[in-house]
């Protein structure tokens, strides 16, 4: 009797223990479901409804953060620009706005530079951060890069303030000159001499004030809306004569060669303008007495045949530090030389902007001390008869022209591809 009743007693202390027991657990583990953990931040299930698909439309870099710092949700973009490693915000100075804002609720917003991943060359990566609250517990991060925006700012910048130079260096000169004229009244060979030298700088601030128009043309005209067949040779003839003067001046040589019947498609003048600038360049900056040569030929592309026109100067030749920027607007190799020649510093960016235009591209070869060659290459337009001339069998190299030292082109080193022009033309 009283072992029963013992073995009943601890059954139903064992019972009340395993009832407390489980009861206990539950709680536990409803306290535990309801405690935000880390995983349970990575989902959308933590987002307010809709926030993440805005979120995937928005061009920004966009980062949500919760309570403890944690990255909820980040873009791909995000993670490109480096703000995200690890599951963390890896910006400083945005992860302190992100702790400000959830403290006090405001909206900051800053610019900062970064340091730009993988480049070991210290660029910066320019940035707009704008946090806000998301809900109760989230902060939302947006960050706009900034990078293009400032180096096309940086470049429209130094552009007005080198016109603003340029266009001050040939008006302050005609101002002295002509107070220099008045002075000199009585004297009229000084008279002739200041008006000569104001023609000069009368010139030079038209031929800037042009080239200002043509870059403007090129840069916002489509040249393909009035587009034509353009004959090559009729292009090489008046870059000839656009610089027939100066090379006779400095008796330079010119020889012109290449298929006679060779055509590009494009805009006749903008074409003219950007090859008159090549030769122009290369009569300019070539000593007395050597040789420019103007070579064309026809060349195979898998997307379509190009015609490549070389001009091969002898002259100062350009170091691999300018080579990058020969292209840019107002930049002179040797200052002192364009300012000799008159140059603006215009011309060959608005070769490139003709080419880039009609589809080409404008390449350089150049060693310092033996000369460059320029390549225009700009997509040919077929004869719809006949082979093409660069097809005949009667090739000569443009040295056979005129003598002298040749320099290669940038991609090819065989200078009996380019065809002999049917009537070349040398100066002087």
């Amino acid at each position: 009797m009283d072992v029963n009743a013992a073995v009943a007693a601890a059954a139903a202390i064992a019972g009340v223990l395993t009832g407390v027991i489980a009861m206990l657990a539950f709680r536990v583990s409803e306290r535990e479901q309801r405690r935000p953990t880390r995983t349970s931040l990575h989902t959308d299930a933590v987002l307010p409804p809709g926030v993440d698909t805005v979120l995937s439309v928005l061009r920004s870099s966009a980062v949500v953060l919760d309570e403890n710092d944690g990255v909820v949700k980040a873009s791909s973009a995000a993670y490109a620009l480096g703000l995200v490693r690890g599951g963390k915000l890896a910006v400083e100075p945005m992860l302190k706005m992100a702790r400000d804002t959830r403290r006090d609720g405001e909206i900051r917003q800053v610019e900062l530079d970064l340091p730009r991943r993988g480049t070991g060359r210290g660029e910066a990566l320019a940035v707009s951060a704008r946090v806000a609250p998301l809900g109760s517990r989230l902060v939302l991060l947006l960050v706009e890069d900034l990078t293009e925006a400032r180096r096309i700012e940086a470049v429209r910048r130094d552009f007005v303030a080198n016109v603003s130079h340029e266009l001050k260096t040939p008006v302050g000169a005609l101002s002295l000159l002509s107070e220099a004229v008045m002075d000199a009244s009585d004297d009229p060979e000084a008279v002739q001499r200041f008006a000569g030298r104001m023609q000069i700088e009368a010139t030079r601030l038209t031929n800037l004030v042009q080239e200002l128009i043509d870059l403007s043309r090129v840069q916002n005209d489509d040249p393909l809306e009035d587009a034509e067949p353009v004959p090559v040779g009729e292009l090489v003839a008046e870059a000839v004569d656009r610089c027939r003067h100066q090379a006779g001046t400095k008796e330079i040589t010119m020889a012109a060669a290449g298929a006679a019947d060779l055509r590009v498609w494009g805009n006749r003048g903008q074409l003219a303008a950007a090859l008159g600038n090549l030769v122009e360049n290369a009569v300019n900056y070539s000593p007395a007495r050597t040789r420019v040569g103007i070579a064309v030929r026809s060349v195979t592309q898998p997307g379509g045949d190009l015609i490549e026109i070389a001009v091969t100067d002898q002259g100062i030749g350009i170091s691999d530090k300018d080579k990058e920027r020969i292209f840019e607007r107002f930049y002179r190799v040797d200052p002192a030389r364009s300012r000799a020649t008159g140059g603006t510093g215009l011309g060959l960016a608005i070769v490139k902007h003709v080419a880039a235009s009609h589809g080409g591209e404008v390449t350089v070869w150049s060693a310092e001390g033996q000369g460059s060659t320029f390549t225009l290459r700009l997509p040919e337009a077929r004869p719809a008869r006949g082979r093409r001339p660069s097809e005949r069998d009667d090739s000569e190299s443009l040295d056979g022209e005129a003598g002298g030292t040749s320099h290669p082109s940038p991609h090819s080193s065989d200078p009996s591809a380019y065809a002999t022009l049917p009537s070349p033309e040398v100066l002087p």
